[in-house]
């Protein structure tokens, strides 16, 4: 199925909840699945559908989901619920940003990760030929969800929370998701008539089910996989979220072309993007912003982020790649090296236990065991500039800002302070001084001690 919707609709997010059970400071939809914020997903699967009009409604204070929520949409309209009332009167909450929008209005939450452009297509293109339609799933296990009761034309009568519902109607298996859409002409309308006559002393949106029918409007079901319309509540919840995308990314990332020789182990963000015959070794993760192009090798347990890797490069084993580095075509960042903004150019290596941060590497440089870049002063932060095809010797500090021309090789054990001139050799440590005997007259002196 097509992720396109050819129709025009409104959609609205209710993304008030605060997610006491998650027992964070951090509003619920803010907690993040691989590396996205759960409102940013929803965002993004309605964005690929391009609805007309978009509502949030949020809780007051709630600035980190406005602003997310903005940053994916500009155009999207804020409502703010002042008090929880329940779900009714969240969507009340949006009647003046709805500003009588009379088309379909699909109704989802901030807490649905999971959800697909395919499956609100689904609950869209039903509306087309009905007042109201509910997303539902089947359950093995319904405990905690409201219960989709049916006639036997399939018209939904009534939606009742699982609170509410009675021992029999507790019995159905088919739930609701919380996913609608309403024909915008009938739902505000609709949303005047209910009352808090519930357990919980809330306004339902779904009691609109039964006052649709008491109209002769017309109210069905869609269904869908359980596994992508739960929201989350809890930690075991969002872990269990985490693990689905991880799923669906790893599968991506294999029809695309890219080996993953345990996928189980390799973890990426919603944005990374691999290039074809990558192959990516056990234990790697993919922090957010990372792009590979083709005939990568990452080792095992590496860790990337904010990095571009350019063809044929060979990444790890125990490297970190942080935000801002570039990695240049057949370059090799090794064994328990870091790179931090620093461009690697074609062909360089850096194999061996070192810190390069705010540097650029030149073509087919080479960085020995140890190197450190002394980038920060406790103040600022300085670059450092390596030239093409020169050679640092192993334990060398660099102390930025300073420059290594072209081709110039620092010897070993070196603390670099002034820039190096092209084809140079800098030798900046102290003399080796030998003391014959001397070793065995200290030893001696320990002895007696």
């Amino acid at each position: 199925m097509t992720n396109e919707y050819k129709y025009k609709f409104a959609s609205l997010i209710l993304a008030a909840g605060k997610g006491a059970r998650l027992r964070s400071a951090l509003p619920k939809v803010m907690h993040q699945v691989a590396g996205v914020p759960m409102i940013g997903h929803v965002m993004m699967t309605l964005g690929a559908l391009k609805p007309e009009k978009t509502v949030l409604v949020i809780a007051p204070h709630m600035d980190s989901v406005r602003e997310t929520a903005l940053a994916y949409d500009q155009t999207c309209a804020i409502a703010v619920q002042d008090k929880q009332q329940g779900t009714g009167h969240a969507v009340q909450c949006a009647e003046t940003a709805m500003k009588d929008y009379a088309g379909p209005v699909l109704i989802l939450y901030g807490d649905t990760p999971l959800i697909t452009p395919q499956t609100l297509i689904k609950v869209l293109s039903a509306i087309e030929s009905s007042d109201i339609v509910i997303l539902g799933m089947r359950l093995a296990d319904p405990t905690g969800y409201g219960r989709l009761i049916t006639d036997s034309s399939g018209q939904i009568e009534e939606i009742i929370e699982c609170r509410d519902a009675t021992p029999e109607q507790k019995k159905t298996t088919l739930c609701n998701s919380g996913v609608m859409a309403v024909k915008g002409k009938h739902l505000f309308s609709l949303l005047k008539t209910l009352r808090p006559n519930n357990a919980a002393g809330e306004y339902y949106l779904t009691d609109i089910v039964s006052e649709a029918d008491s109209h002769n409007l017309h109210c069905h079901v869609v269904e869908a996989e359980a596994i992508e319309l739960a929201g989350i509540n809890t930690r075991a919840q969002l872990a269990d979220a985490e693990k689905i995308m991880q799923q669906r990314l790893r599968a991506s990332a294999m029809e695309q072309g890219a080996t993953l020789i345990d996928p189980t182990s390799t973890f990426f963000s919603m944005d990374t993007k691999l290039g074809q015959d990558v192959v990516v070794h056990p234990h790697v993760v993919f922090g957010p912003g990372v792009t590979v192009a083709d005939n990568v090798e990452i080792r095992s347990f590496s860790h990337i982020e904010g990095a571009q890797i350019e063809r044929k490069a060979i990444i790890g084993p125990y490297a970190r790649l942080r935000p801002g580095s570039v990695i240049g075509e057949g370059a090799h960042v090794g064994n328990f090296v870091e790179l931090k903004k620093t461009k690697l150019g074609k062909g360089a290596k850096a194999n061996h236990l070192s810190y390069v941060g705010d540097a650029d590497v030149g073509a087919g440089a080479n960085i020995g065991a140890g190197t450190i870049t002394c980038n920060y002063d406790g103040t600022n932060k300085f670059n450092t500039v390596i030239g093409e095809y020169a050679f640092i010797g192993s334990n060398t500090s660099l102390v930025a800002p300073v420059t290594v021309g072209d081709g110039a090789i620092v010897g070993a054990g070196s603390v670099i302070t002034e820039d190096v001139e092209a084809d140079a050799l800098a030798i900046a440590r102290a003399p080796q001084v030998n003391k014959t005997a001397k070793a065995k007259a200290i030893k001696q002196r320990q002895k007696k001690a």
